[in-house]
């Protein structure tokens, strides 16, 4: 885990009067393992895997807490599902690129954007803190060569798939 991260959980959690648990803190370790988008039934998923005692109600407890430390960001990719990105710390204005085929998301980051942003928000009388962006899109792989491998992933994975629209 890293260090700053759980130097600013422990901090927060104290103000909160709460303690560091094991499953909380496996839970975080395998949040932070990676800086892919996730949901919390796929970080319950891969706690079972990791044969953690954590319980469900603790993942749910666990994503809550880091969202209120402002240590993990919610984020709308659509569906009605609550998705987690645990990598906005480092790029607070990022923004998301969806495949409305297999559900792959890329995010990315542009300087037109931002200096956009910068322009727009204070001829508007505002500072821009944060920004996102999220672009539904084909990702024209399925239409070119017939089949898409991030669908094949995604479906023998289990992953949750756009609806069709």
């Amino acid at each position: 885990m890293l260090a700053e991260i759980q130097e600013k959980l422990n901090s927060f959690l104290k103000t909160k009067g709460l303690r560091s648990t094991p499953q909380r803190n496996a839970i975080i370790d395998i949040i932070f393992e990676s800086d892919e988008h996730f949901t919390a039934d796929e970080i319950w998923d891969r706690i079972r895997r990791a044969n953690s005692k954590a319980s469900r109600a603790t993942v749910y407890r666990t994503l809550a807490l880091l969202v209120e430390a402002d240590l993990l960001h919610e984020i709308d990719l659509g569906e009605d599902t609550k998705t987690y990105d645990p990598n906005f710390n480092d790029k607070p204005s990022h923004n998301h690129l969806i495949c409305i085929d297999c559900g792959k998301v890329l995010e990315f980051e542009d300087s037109h954007i931002e200096l956009l942003n910068d322009c727009l928000t204070r001829r508007m009388g505002f500072r821009p803190k944060s920004q996102s962006i999220r672009i539904e899109a084909n990702c024209e792989i399925l239409r070119t060569k017939g089949a898409c491998q991030n669908l094949l992933h995604a479906r023998l994975a289990g992953k949750r798939l756009p609806k069709k629209r």
